[in-house]
């Protein structure tokens, strides 16, 4: 790749970003398809991310990618955002038009992209979502944007994400058509209530992610039937327990290493107005 007066920067943000593998993802889409561009990744603390945007803007970078904790600060620094980034409060991905920072959010979009991906269509699907934070509430806000019937969010009423998840609740209920609920996640017969009523189980949370990898919020297996779609957003381990115990029930199941290359797909086409050599890349990674 050659740099020169004329090079497009983008870059990511957040703390840590040590070990990301965006740029590595995105230079590669650059140098392959000939875009005169470079992306680097710049370890941003939360109480700096206004003046870290300040910069990028005062710079004329022409987009970032946003990792946390800086996503919510983000939202409140640009322009204006998508339906979806309004409604989740939270921004990944923000490309500068003209001086104008536009604010989006692909973390729900990768995850519905992956659901189509494999053949499972969000429209019109009953949802259960494990957890209330920023992945879950894009996830839901996404779904609910792209025709989920129905949606209930499953949160720790002692964790701090329960009031969000409140908020994500009566968000989709005032301006979608999905019906939501908030229901405790300690309150073991709704849950099951709830997943059994449901065409696709989600695991939001961190629970299963190294070093705790032998961990599930399922703990009866039962409720892992055949019909039943089974979707980790965690990508370290590839094969969480939930996973592991869903594919022994022969449910059909989502990695959280297809949500993560749809989002950046999603952001990709959001920079450049094409399309990610998605097959390459998946290719360039499993070589990496």
């Amino acid at each position: 790749m050659k740099i020169d007066a004329k090079t497009g920067l983008y870059c990511l943000i957040g703390s840590p970003v040590s070990h990301s593998g965006s740029p590595a993802m995105y230079n590669y889409c650059f140098d392959k398809m000939g875009i005169n561009a470079a992306y680097l990744a710049f370890d941003v603390k939360k109480e700096d991310t206004a003046a870290a945007i300040a910069a990028l803007r005062l710079l004329h970078v022409r987009g970032f990618n946003i990792t946390m904790p800086c996503k919510s600060e983000t939202a409140r620094c640009c322009d204006s955002l998508s339906p979806a980034a309004e409604l989740i409060g939270a921004v990944n991905t923000v490309v500068n038009e003209d001086g104008r920072l536009i604010g989006h959010n692909t973390d729900g979009y990768g995850w519905v992209r992956s659901c189509r991906e494999s053949g499972m269509e969000v429209t019109g699907s009953c949802i259960t979502i494990l957890g209330a934070g920023g992945a879950a509430t894009a996830i839901a806000v996404t779904a609910a944007l792209e025709g989920a019937s129905e949606i209930s969010i499953a949160a720790r009423e002692s964790g701090h994400s329960y009031a969000n998840a409140q908020e994500t609740v009566k968000k989709i209920s005032a301006r979608t058509n999905c019906r939501a609920a908030l229901i405790p996640l300690e309150d073991e017969e709704q849950l099951a209530l709830s997943i059994r009523r449901s065409g696709i189980l989600v695991n939001a949370t961190n629970v299963g992610m190294k070093p705790n990898d032998g961990e599930s919020l399922i703990k009866d297996t039962s409720l892992l039937r055949r019909d039943l779609v089974v979707s980790d957003i965690i990508y370290n381990p590839e094969k969480t327990r939930l996973l592991q115990d869903a594919e022994a029930a022969g449910c059909r199941c989502l990695y959280g290493r297809d949500m993560l290359l749809w989002q950046g797909a999603e952001a990709f086409r959001l920079y450049t107005g094409l399309e990610m050599p998605v097959e390459e890349v998946k290719e360039q990674q499993r070589h990496r």
